[in-house]
């Protein structure tokens, strides 16, 4: 589908961090990215950290359902390089 390709296809232009909205997507990016395990990190919110996936070299953040504030896609880029 297309959630795949697109995230392939940002992995592959060399774009390293992700944030990736809804838990069908999500599940959708990590298994069309080939990650099998993610190393929590910090805190962009409550319920809601970036993770490492050192297989690929990214940075990933998985935003589904109800979690994070209004403000999380505009603080998730300053938490990660803060």
């Amino acid at each position: 589908g297309t959630r795949r390709g697109v995230a392939g296809g940002l992995v592959g232009a060399g774009v390293g961090q992700l944030v990736v909205a809804g838990g069908e997507t999500s599940g959708a990016c990590i298994a069309a990215l080939g990650l099998t395990a993610l190393r929590i990190g910090p805190q962009i919110d409550t319920g809601v950290p970036w993770c490492f996936a050192d297989s690929a070299g990214i940075h990933v953040c998985l935003k589904s359902g109800n979690f994070g504030g209004p403000a999380l896609f505009s603080r998730a880029f300053g938490v990660l390089t803060g």
